[in-house]
């Protein structure tokens, strides 16, 4: 009988192979999923994103959707670093006023969306408002989503550019939410304009690399080596940053804005976990409100009167 002989170098070579084409044909889906412009239908039916009925209707149905139609907001553009045209929408508030508030929205959504928010600023606490498309998303340009690193400087360069309109006496508060409460607090690590004087942080998450890790596994159940770093790779060559170095934790280490972070205790999308984490390893003043049974984003619905409260106190306290 002859003994077969197994060249455990070519198969080797073999399992080489196949493992780099599989990394390379997964890194193009996930990037085509997530990273590159488009529709995302992995998104809908997610349970991790269903919100009570109350926030639903609030969404779809609020009278802040009216109030937005009903502006005559003046569209801002601006150049970003790399040649981007950027879009947003800003509204002077009734009666002329030194303080400015950035409103800036989460994953796939637009500037108006913001206006949930922007009706409170601008008509009861008096604020000029700002609300920008960030790359990618409304209509600013861009074939990716940045998921707030590329964005912070885009959100610094606007700070700037309104400070130009205002004057160089003007107040500024951050608001984001989600994606774009990671922007806000990625920004804080910057050196930042010294009119940003406040930053609220709805719903934020710590890292893309984190986020990104969480959801293979809920969504997928893969691990995230080396498939994640792989499409990190990939994003660095088409959209210029990798999953690692876009981080909120490493920045609100380091940053001197105080800092209200606010978060769903349900929020079953981006984990409550991560804005403690990132509430702990502030270097500035911070608070942190935790809204009980609240999923990703609803919050503001679900404990509308509270959250008007810390936000009144929060910016009294550091916003003259």
């Amino acid at each position: 009988m002859r003994k077969i002989r197994i060249n455990w170098k070519k198969l080797l070579v073999l399992f080489a192979t196949v493992f780099l084409v599989i990394q390379v044909i997964g890194s193009f889906f996930f990037y085509e999923l997530a990273i590159k412009r488009g529709p995302k239908e992995f998104l809908q039916n997610n349970a991790d994103l269903e919100v009570s009925d109350q926030a639903m209707e609030l969404f779809v149905n609020g009278d802040w959707i009216d109030w937005v139609n009903a502006q005559s907001f003046e569209q801002l553009t601006l150049t970003s670093r790399d040649g981007l045209q950027l879009s947003g929408y800003y509204l002077p508030a009734a009666k002329p006023t030194d303080k400015v508030v950035i409103l800036t929205h989460g994953y796939l959504g637009n500037a108006k969306q913001m206006g949930l928010f922007g009706q409170y600023y601008h008509n009861d606490l008096g604020y000029n408002i700002f609300m920008p498309d960030a790359r990618g998303h409304g209509k600013s340009a861009g074939n990716y989503y940045g998921f707030g690193w590329p964005d912070r400087l885009d959100l610094i360069d606007w700070t700037e550019a309104l400070v130009k309109k205002l004057g160089k006496d003007t107040k500024v508060a951050y608001h984001g939410l989600s994606m774009g409460a990671a922007t806000v607090l990625m920004a804080s690590g910057e050196e930042l304009p010294r009119q940003v004087k406040a930053i609220i942080a709805d719903s934020p998450y710590a890292s893309v690399y984190q986020l990104f890790a969480y959801q293979m596994n809920r969504m997928f159940y893969l691990p995230a080596f080396p498939l994640l770093d792989s499409t990190s790779g990939l994003t660095k060559i088409r959209a210029g940053y990798s999953f690692r170095e876009a981080s909120a934790l490493k920045a609100v280490k380091k940053t001197k804005v105080p800092i209200l972070y606010i978060h769903g205790e349900s929020d079953t999308f981006v984990p409550t976990k991560l804005t403690k984490d990132l509430y702990r390893h502030t270097a500035s003043d911070a608070e942190l409100f935790l809204v009980p049974k609240a999923n990703h984003g609803e919050s503001f619905v679900l404990a509308q009167d509270e959250y008007k409260m810390k936000l009144d106190d929060f910016l009294g306290r550091y916003i003259d």
